[in-house]
């Protein structure tokens, strides 16, 4: 799980491992100092931006882990993956389809990370765009993938609120995709690109109307690789905001790469009023 020590301006996390969180959060004396009852009862009528930069200044916030490693502990076969759809290609390790046809895993992840004190939890969408999801065979799923990932997540988040009070949030998870805009695959040719930007950017839009259709909170545009890939998402992000007529916020979690070719840590920033935070690997 990845914890986010937090203040009025930024939010820095600090790293830590699944069970050792479990035990700070429910075994170690941990406990929530959130406002109290009465805070809990005003935070209701805020935004989910109000009431995130809100908590932010009171505590430490907690988001949820990885769901490849979770997912792997299951051991699934194809037919776990697949279930009952009519596929042409093999989909054992297409994770994102599990949420169609073993939403049952994928909502004890959510419930897990939750119990054990996650304040975020992110919708398992990490690789459901058409470019993405070409390796698969499923372009024509990425719609009902991230619809009714949202909506589980959801589910799992508000279920949580209920026990408590203390609302859980949802970011819809983009991940970068298997395209870069930037860079040529080929390199005896610097010019060719594998997609152009208004591509990537329809494929980005589609996920993240369905997302936002879904019930999430943000959308959190994670592990980009590409800045160009990154503003790609980021303009389809804010236009489907704009067209659904909520106020969702956007959160980027970049990789940046130095000079020497090296992966450094990614940084999650503010974008469009999002509080901002980085993010240690």
């Amino acid at each position: 799980m990845k914890q986010y020590l937090s203040s009025e301006h930024f939010v820095i996390p600090a790293k830590a491992e699944s069970n050792s969180c479990r035990i700070n959060l429910r075994h170690g004396g941990w406990t929530p100092t959130f406002a109290g009852v009465t805070k809990i009862g005003k935070m209701s009528a805020m935004t989910s931006r109000e009431e995130f930069t809100a908590r932010c200044k009171e505590r430490i916030l907690v988001f949820d882990g990885g769901y490849g490693t979770a997912i792997q502990r299951h051991k699934l076969q194809e037919a776990d993956y697949r279930g009952d759809l009519e596929l042409t290609k093999d989909q054992k390790g297409n994770n994102d389809l599990l949420s169609i046809t073993r939403p049952d895993i994928i909502g004890a992840i959510h419930d897990a990370y939750l119990e054990a004190g996650a304040d975020m939890i992110e919708t398992n969408t990490f690789s459901s765009t058409r470019v993405a999801m070409a390796d698969y065979g499923c372009e024509h799923l990425v719609r009902q993938i991230n619809l009714e990932s949202a909506e589980l997540a959801r589910a799992c988040a508000d279920r949580a609120e209920a026990k408590d009070g203390l609302k859980r949030f949802v970011a819809g998870s983009i991940g970068p995709t298997n395209k870069t805009l930037s860079l040529s695959p080929d390199v005896n040719d610097p010019g060719y690109r594998e997609i152009d930007f208004d591509t990537l950017k329809a494929d980005y839009r589609e996920q993240c109307d369905a997302l936002i259709e879904g019930g999430v909170d943000f959308l959190l545009i994670e592990t980009i690789f590409d800045t160009l890939n990154a503003k790609c998402a980021a303009m389809a992000a804010q236009e489907a905001a704009a067209a659904s007529g909520r106020d969702v916020p956007l959160m980027i979690s970049m990789t940046i790469t130095d000079m020497a070719g090296r992966n450094l840590p990614a940084i999650r920033c503010r974008v469009s009023g999002t509080a901002s935070a980085m993010r240690s690997r």
